[in-house]
């Protein structure tokens, strides 16, 4: 029985779910998707244990660009997360300063500064 099959199959799923064009309102439910699918292989790959069988190392010679691919793919896509995420935070506060400008302005009117000691 093949044991890294499992391994390429989610592999594969996930290629799948990160080539598809999501809008921002489903990402949330492909990264729990993506995280499910990570925790799987990650189960399946623990189990596998040498020696391979000449299968099993074809199909690990086929999943090693798979792999590298998927990674740079859920980089990009933490990449993209990240941007957003400071585009929001800095949406946040332009939106409080347009709300309220004078919230940080400090009034020195009819202030002196005594020298004396």
């Amino acid at each position: 029985m093949n044991r890294v099959r499992p391994i390429y199959e989610l592999t594969l799923e996930m290629q799948e779910l990160l080539d598809q064009r999501t809008p921002m309102k489903e990402r949330e439910k492909i990264i729990t998707k993506l995280n499910e699918l990570v925790l799987q292989r990650g189960t399946c790959m623990d189990s596998v244990r040498s020696p391979y069988t000449e299968e099993e190392k074809q199909l690990g010679a086929q999943l090693i660009p798979l792999n590298e691919y998927v990674q740079n793919k859920m980089q990009l896509l933490f990449g993209e997360l990240k941007v957003e995420m400071k585009q929001v935070k800095k949406q946040k506060s332009s939106n409080k300063k347009y709300v309220n400008p004078y919230q940080n302005v400090q009034i020195m009117d009819g202030m002196y500064m005594d020298k004396k000691k």
